[in-house]
């Protein structure tokens, strides 16, 4: 859920332009990696979210041990995984909301700390 807000927050109004210009900029310090990093890494963790709760699912229908193990090591090694990737976003989100210019920033703010936020708590949840 934290990974689709984080998402939400950055499609919806991640991107601003200035009042002069029609050219599209991200908000994050005008870094367009900030903004892809958030979306991409939002939009791959929901789907790993489903795929595993999928598996949880199903698993007690799993008769074979071995299956039974690859399963559940990989759900921890894309959990450690989505856990540093979220822990690398949240410092990479909050250093380019650092060196944003607030004069840049007209709409938008609320959902850039939003998405800091969430990248935050998504660091615990995984």
């Amino acid at each position: 859920v934290f990974a689709l807000i984080v998402f939400a927050c950055l499609v919806g109004e991640g991107y601003t332009n200035l009042p002069s210009s029609s050219k599209l900029f991200c908000i994050f310090n005008h870094n367009e990696d900030a903004c892809r990093y958030g979306i991409g890494s939002g939009v791959l963790a929901f789907l790993a979210g489903i795929f595993f709760f999928m598996v949880d699912v199903y698993f007690p229908q799993i008769s074979n041990t071995t299956d039974r193990k690859y399963l559940v090591l990989a759900d921890l090694g894309v959990s450690g995984l989505w856990t540093f990737l979220w822990f690398i976003g949240f410092c990479f989100l909050t250093n380019q909301w650092a060196w944003t210019q607030a004069e840049d920033v007209y709409v938008g703010a609320d959902s850039a700390r939003a998405a800091i936020t969430f990248s935050f708590f998504s660091i615990f949840s995984w």
